[in-house]
């Protein structure tokens, strides 16, 4: 039995002033944490029992998946990173610590490594295959701006599990089995979610997808379609291309003088407003533009090169989809040291005439995968206070390549082809399962014997649960106006008992009583037993934590004939007057239900 008079915990009635997201203020205001660092949190009693309660489910789903926990130091050696070249792709996103002998180590991001070490050092034949392993442990990330509380910090508690098998059919396998797995997880955790297609990120790989949880304050944007079962991280979306069109014909493009144009509105206003440039059947719009977006890419050896973006005037350049396609480099946009570097680029014209690695720039240049072989573009001339009309692709120039990077909008068509208009939310990350490989099995020279006794290498899939996250998710997914409301299965405890009435009264010895019955019946209890505290406190700080059933023992002694407790329900707040004699009983059936 928890006893608020001796608990270690301090509800609060104001905001702290460092959280952003209702989940990151309840959770300190109601007593489950407090801040240690930027991104780094202590966990008080009752938040550690909770975590538990999430860390004890996934293990449950893993255990019962097949799957075998082990656990790996979160200081890891130089060594297999640099084998499998992550040491230098992480970049600045990783702590990097040198011990007394001038020994280079990490802070782990994951363990991608580790586990296919353990297994080389340990497996050499088929018949040990497969195998999955898993383990709940601590990650450090060095997140330029740790926000959100619990949902982007630079210390979090991740499940990350491998898999190992001989063949793609055994690899598709152990992923079913994953996810199969994780949707038992997060039914149990009482946290919605939808599945969508996926970007592997630098881990690398294929077949990825995500569990997010659809909420507000989630940093991820996703798109689904209600004609069809299609659902996307929008840095997965896939554009979907127009056929090439034919050009013969095409009258040539001619560069106008257009001053004072710099940006896509001001170019639209300008040929509109002046009859020899007008479109001859209707006025031009952005989506007749070519906006080219110049970005510098910072790779992780420390290299940067520039890199053109061509995408439809009508559209900007998403940086989360650049950043998924341009990964493990970091793109920033152009400032005006580079522009200098770069004289053949006009500033607020620039087009694909001196872009692409065979032109005047050497600038490499990729564009979005609607500008195809035969459309037509009104784009920059590449001398300042001029643009081109009717330049077309294919014909007047040719992009290096194309590239996933401008904006995902609500409403563009389903890439699956149903026709139906995307429908965009935003969510938090809780999960990822994706298909590794053998990247890390080559880097590492992990091989197995087959039946023939020759060398393969296995292939891995990789799938992880933010355990730490998935509580803030799960917070934020259920709480209300006046506090947290966990799910049962979550909630550090199933009953929240308090003591309303006078010191002395009879109320004191009745939740006494009741709070004992229920523990003996394998109840779990949070008793509010302090002395000196007012009601309306005490009601307030059962609301802010959130137990699932809160019982009153309260006025409704007062009936001597019938005595009676309040049991509220804490979600959906239903209240009933049940008969003391019954209380137990009913609260016992109503944790049980």
């Amino acid at each position: 039995m928890l006893r608020l008079s001796n608990l270690f915990l301090r509800t609060l009635r104001d905001d702290p002033a460092d959280a952003e997201v209702p989940s990151h203020r309840l959770l300190v205001r109601a007593g489950y944490i407090r801040r240690a660092a930027p991104g780094g949190f202590s966990w008080l009693p009752i938040g550690w029992l909770t975590f538990q309660n999430v860390e004890r489910i996934v293990r449950e789903e893993m255990n019962a998946a097949g799957f075998q926990e082990v656990h790996f130091p979160a200081l890891l050696p130089r060594e297999p990173y640099e084998a499998s070249g992550r040491w230098t792709e992480y970049g600045d996103n990783v702590f990097r610590v040198v011990d007394r002998r001038d020994a280079d180590f990490m802070l782990a991001p994951t363990h991608e490594e580790m586990f296919t070490l353990l297994v080389k050092d340990l497996y050499s034949s088929y018949k040990d295959l497969p195998l999955s392993l898993y383990q709940i442990q601590t990650k450090f990330r060095d997140e330029a701006r740790p926000r959100a509380g619990l949902l982007r910090g630079r210390e979090f508690v991740m499940k990350d599990s491998y898999s190992f098998d001989i063949d793609e059919e055994g690899l598709q396998r152990s992923y079913e089995a994953h996810r199969n797995a994780y949707i038992r997880l997060f039914d149990r955790l009482g946290l919605p979610y939808v599945i969508v297609s996926a970007m592997s990120g630098a881990m690398g790989g294929s077949a990825s997808e995500e569990f997010l949880a659809p909420i507000d304050v989630g940093e991820d944007t996703f798109v689904r379609c209600d004609g069809c079962d299609y659902a996307a991280n929008v840095e997965a979306v896939v554009t979907p291309a127009p056929d090439p069109i034919p050009f013969d014909g095409l009258p040539p493009a001619v560069v106008h003088d257009t001053p004072d144009t710099p940006t896509i509105a001001t170019l639209v206003d300008f040929v509109n407003a002046h009859p020899e440039l007008r479109h001859p059947e209707r006025d031009w719009t952005a989506a007749d533009t070519l906006k080219n977006v110049v970005m510098m890419l910072r790779h992780p050896d420390g290299t940067s090169e520039p890199l053109a973006i061509g995408v439809p005037g009508d559209r900007d350049v998403d940086m989360k989809r650049l950043e998924a396609a341009v990964t493990p480099a970091e793109p920033s946009p152009f400032e005006e040291a580079d522009f200098a570097a770069h004289p053949s680029l006009a500033k607020g014209y620039i087009g694909p005439g001196v872009l692409g690695t065979n032109n005047a720039s050497g600038i490499r240049y990729l564009v979005d995968p609607r500008v195809v072989s035969g459309t037509s573009w009104i784009t920059g001339a590449d001398t300042a206070g001029n643009h081109v009309i009717g330049l077309v692709a294919g014909r007047d120039f040719q992009p290096d390549g194309t590239i996933e990077a401008a904006e995902v909008r609500e409403g563009d068509p389903c890439p699956d082809g149903s026709g139906a208009p995307l429908q965009m939310a935003r969510g938090v990350e809780i999960g990822h399962i994706f298909q590794l490989g053998r990247k890390y099995a080559e880097a590492l020279d992990l091989t197995v014997q087959d039946e023939s006794g020759r060398p393969v290498t296995p292939t891995m899939g990789s799938y992880g649960v933010g355990v730490s996250r998935c509580l803030a998710a799960i917070a934020e997914a259920t709480l209300d106006d006046d506090g947290l409301c966990w799910p049962r299965e979550i909630a550090p405890a199933d009953v929240h008992v308090v003591i309303a009435g006078k010191e002395g009264g009879p109320q004191r010895a009745a939740a006494e009583t009741l709070a004992a019955e229920l523990e003996a019946a394998g109840v779990r209890v949070l008793l509010d037993d302090r002395a000196g505290v007012s009601p309306g406190v005490r009601f307030k700080d059962a609301e802010l934590i959130g137990v699932p059933t809160i019982a009153i023992v309260g006025r409704g002694l007062a009936d001597e004939t019938n005595p009676t407790i309040e049991v509220k329900d804490r979600r959906s707040g239903d209240r009933v007057d049940v008969p003391l004699a019954e209380a137990t009983a009913h609260l016992i059936e109503t944790c049980r239900s």
